[in-house]
Parts: C-alpha cells; structure tokens; sequence
C-alpha cells in the first residue's frame, strides 16, 4: 500500500470513525505582519489575475474581511480567542473546497490529516459507526461490527437529528464527527429518524477503542461464509487467507458477506475481483469530465475458480463504494448472484494529494461505471434478490438474507 501521504486514488465514504471528515474553507500562503497579503503566487490568484478560469479572481474582499478581523474581532463566551493567521488560512481553503457543493471533496488541515492516517490504518476511540450524506442529510452509513454502536441497535440508513442536543441540519460533517468522536468511556447521545418509524430514536452511547475489524470467516454446512467488514490497509492480505481457507475447505460453495461495508481503497477492490475473473475481465470503469478519455480496470486474472463454484454475494443499504464495485463486476460478469437490498450508491472517485507536510486535499475526480457502464451513484446495486429483514427477524436474531442465500446454493 502506498505511503499515505502520497498521491492516492481511494473510493471511499465519508467515515466518521474511519476518519473521512467533510470540511468547508479558500487560500494558502506565508503571513507577514500588519496587512500585507499570503503569497498566492503559486494559485496565480493575486487579486485580480487570472487562474485557471477565463474570469478574474477579485481577491480584494478577501484581504478586507481579513483586516476587518484584526481590527474589529472580539471573542464572546466559547467563541475562538486565539484563531492564528495560518488556521484562518486553513479555514479559508476549508471554505473553499465547501464551495464546490461536494461532501467527497475536502481539504484536511494537520489535526484531521493526523485523524484520517490513524484511522484508516488502525483503531481510535469513539462509537464504531460510518455516517456520510444520503439525500442531503446527515446519515449513518453502516455502524461497525461488534462496535458500541451497533451494539446500542443503530442502523444502516438512520437519520441523525441530534447529536448531544444539538440539530445536525446545523452541523457540518467534521462538526458531527468531531462531536460523536471522544475518550473511551465518555457518553455521546444520538438521536435518529429511522424509516418506517414514526418517532425518533434516541441512544446513549458509551465511547470506546475501535479496532476496525476486516474478515471473519465460518463454515455453515456445505457452505463457506466470507465476511468483509472493510477495503482498508489490511484487507487484500486477509481476504486472500480467507480465500485460501476456503480452498482447504473443498467446500465449492462461498457467500461472501458485504452487508454493512462501507469500501476503501479501489486497489483493494481489483485484486480481490481478480481472484474470480479471467485475465482482462472489466472490473470497473472509471469516467472524468470534460471529455477526458476514462480508465478501465481489468482484472489481473488471478481466477483460480471453476466454473464449479458456487457464489453469493450478500449486500444492503451500508455496502457502497469498493463494495459496489466488487459487488457489481462479478454480478455483471455472471460469477454470482445478489441477494439482500438495494447499495449505497456511492460511486464517485477521489484523490488524495498531498497539499503540505501536514495537510492534504480529498478531491472529487471522476465517477464509477459497471462493467455495463452503469453508474453507481445512481441510487446503487439492486439484488438480484430483494430481501428484506424484518423488526421481527432483527429481535429474533433471524437473518433471512443469509438464509436466502443459502437456500440458494443448496
């Protein structure tokens, strides 16, 4: 896996605990004393020149609101009293990147770059639940398995009204990440909307170590159950030991479990295909705009299985991006069935680039297409069986997907 602060190409949602923090800010520089600006020159932006548009840039309002702070600011209550010039100019990029109407485009300045290297590697301290922005609100993507979340009963799909109080329509992302995130042992209360309930739900939630889990593996009768949790650092690693347990198995039969996974790195996503597709098999397809020539990702052709095996893929509402795109190439090219409910959706393509030592740019650059050129950011996967699992089924602890699957390979 490349270093983390080189330049990227990840497929993720945003994660509260995985750390993909949405921002809002402008501008970078070096700050000189009195009123005398950062140096834009490496943005061709100073003042009124031209960057990369045929517009000018008039920067001048910029420079005033900034004088104005250092003439007339004064804090109040908990308001910020000691804003340094370089996190204003953070704040400005922030402002900047929230221009573009984009959650998956984000700038991180130092603390939240720190925040994303830990987590997307490792654990943290918080509740264990991914959130991003479904339908322009503010929503739980899936809770991580065995975590303080879902353990409290939160759900894929779950609207977040309030955090500890407050309204999330008036919290940005960052905000509500930073707000549900907290030291081990500490209590943060979440109240959500949840689909087909009329009213809100309510958990207080006891913070605690994540360690975010990857595969886990059984055997249910003649059938081997493969569950991935996630595309991160370590998940081609233990999702090839998985697959070669499952060849010692002699079991001929896989359901391979992506309910509840949020993806990661596209990489991850390829290789794992290639175990199950012929040497130059479309996997993905990945579109820019402005007429830009698209890339396609093949397979690597692996494809260690006959046409003997047997497959299952299980996904729902909390399976998105590098889930969606495994999920979808070996539907797509007749290596399995679906089975569960409708994806995430979330088929864009970021970047991340190393903008200084200490922060970096998640940017938006293009968006998946299936092999049969479907976008998957248009309302996701549908399964080739739609099964729901029920109030009833969830207090029994009944997985009718499951079940349906297995029904499937008998």
């Amino acid at each position: 896996m490349n270093n983390f602060l080189n330049k990227y190409k990840v497929v993720i949602i945003f994660v509260i605990f995985v750390a993909l923090a949405f921002f809002a800010g402008v501008a970078s520089g070096n700050y000189f004393n009195g009123n005398k600006p950062f140096d834009f020159s490496s943005f061709n932006i100073i003042n009124n020149t031209q960057a990369s548009t045929s517009e000018p840039i008039d920067m001048e309002p910029f420079w005033k609101v900034w004088a104005l702070l250092d003439e007339k600011y004064v804090a109040t209550g908990k308001a910020a009293t000691s804003t340094s010039p370089q996190d204003r100019v953070w704040g400005a990029i922030q402002g900047m990147t929230g221009a573009m109407g984009d959650p998956y485009t984000v700038f991180m300045p130092p603390t939240d770059t720190k925040d994303f290297k830990e987590n997307i590697s490792g654990n943290f301290e918080g509740v264990g639940m991914e959130i991003g922005i479904k339908d322009e609100v503010l929503s739980v993507v899936a809770p991580l398995k065995g975590s303080p979340a879902e353990e409290a009963g939160v759900k894929a799909g779950d609207k977040i009204i309030t955090i500890d109080g407050k309204p999330a329509a008036d919290l940005s992302t960052d905000k509500a990440v930073k707000m549900i995130r907290g030291p081990k042992g500490t209590v943060v209360k979440i109240t959500v909307l949840r689909s087909g309930d009329a009213k809100p739900l309510t958990f207080e939630i006891t913070r605690a170590v994540i360690d975010i889990p990857t595969v886990k593996t059984e055997i249910k009768g003649d059938v081997f159950v493969i569950s991935l949790y996630n595309f991160y650092a370590q998940s081609q690693q233990q999702f090839n030991k998985a697959l070669k347990e499952f060849v010692d198995s002699k079991k001929g039969k896989l359901v391979l479990d992506l309910r509840g996974n949020p993806g990661g790195y596209l990489d991850a996503a390829v290789d794992m295909a290639s175990w199950f597709l012929p040497k130059g098999k479309v996997i993905v397809r990945e579109e820019f705009g402005d007429g830009k020539e698209g890339t396609v990702y093949r397979s690597k052709g692996y494809d260690i299985f006959s046409n003997q095996l047997r497959m299952i893929i299980l996904v729902d509402g909390g399976s998105a991006s590098a889930s969606e795109i495994l999920a979808g190439a070996l539907q797509e090219n007749s290596i399995t069935k679906l089975v569960g409910t409708k994806t995430y959706g979330k088929g864009s393509v970021q970047e991340l680039v190393k903008v200084t030592d200490v922060t970096s740019l998640k940017v938006t650059i293009a968006k998946w297409l299936t092999p049969n050129g479907v976008s998957i950011s248009n309302g996701g996967l549908t399964p080739d069986y739609e099964v729901k699992i029920s109030e009833e089924d969830a207090k029994n602890k009944k997985d009718s997907q499951m079940d349906k699957a297995l029904e499937l390979l008998k």
